[in-house]
Parts: structure tokens; sequence; C-alpha cells
């Protein structure tokens, strides 16, 4: 079995951050239209098979039939998605911490 090279693992990571960006952000897209339509079954599971479709292609692709660059892209996936969850969430205070509330007496 050939080794892949790290440029061909770091490939592997970027394409799998843009497929999890495709996934994540079309669901993101999706709920947005969704609320707003009068069949919103019909939004979730065409975008859910055309997401899904795409990923998968991608994968393998990306893949080749290598575990490592497969794992690759994996880890590239799941990365995109802890960095979009962090991005769309507002920050919220840790339990026990002193924040003053605006508009409120000291």
């Amino acid at each position: 079995m050939d080794d892949p090279g790290t440029l061909t693992l770091a490939l592997a990571l970027a394409a799998g951050a843009a497929l999890g960006a495709v996934f994540f952000g079309g669901l993101w897209w999706t709920v947005r239209r969704a609320v707003a339509s009068p069949h919103p079954a019909r939004w979730f599971i065409a975008s859910l098979l055309l997401r899904m479709g795409v990923v998968l292609a991608g994968f393998y692709a990306v893949g080749g039939g290598q575990w490592l660059r497969w794992l690759a892209c994996l880890l590239g996936f799941v990365l995109a998605r802890l960095l979009l969850v962090r991005l769309s969430c507002p920050t919220v205070a840790p339990p026990g911490s002193r924040t003053k509330e605006v508009g409120h007496a000291p």
C-alpha cells in the first residue's frame, strides 16, 4: 500500500472542509427557506437528498480507495461543522461568571 503524501492529505482535509461548508451551509439555507414555505417537508427532503448526494460523491472522489484520504476528508468535514456552529451561535456567558447586565442597578 503506497503512503499518500502530506500535500495529498492536506488537500483531502481542505476538500472535506469544503464539503462540510457546502453541506451545513446548504442546511442553513434550507431552514431559512423552509420556514417561510407552505410545504417545508419538500424543502427538507429535497435538500437532504441533494446535500447527501454531493457530499457522498465528493467523499468518493477525494477518498480514491485510500483510507487515510477518507479520514482526512472526514476530519475536514467535522472541522467545518465545528467552525460553522461556533460562528453561527451567539456567545453565552459561562455559568457563575459575573457579567453586568445593561439597564439594571449594580
